[in-house]
């Protein structure tokens, strides 16, 4: 499943600090479909996100019944973003 999102990168302050995109709701939903398929335990669902002309490779976080996709620091750098800013991630989930 490929899945093309878009949302604003936003700060959590947790035990180490986290940087996150929000899936959407629609795009959450069609994950959740799946999840059962795909998920290695806790809810985490393993993609490739692309910010970008870089793709790495991570886990989506369950969250408030959605998910949310970790953006590191160095993809944050490559792609040239920062906390507040909107950006176009593309979600590859194989099913």
């Amino acid at each position: 499943m490929q899945l093309q999102v878009q949302g604003e990168i936003w700060y959590w302050r947790g035990p180490a600090p986290f940087h996150f995109v929000t899936v959407p709701l629609a795009e959450s939903e069609m994950i959740h479909e799946i999840a059962s398929v795909v998920t290695y335990g806790w809810g985490m669902i393993p993609a490739k996100v692309t910010l970008g002309a870089t793709t790495v490779t991570t886990a989506l976080w369950p969250k408030d019944g959605g998910y949310i996709v970790p953006i590191k620091k160095a993809l944050q750098d490559r792609a040239g973003v920062t906390v507040d800013d909107v950006v176009e991630l593309t979600l590859d989930i194989d099913a």
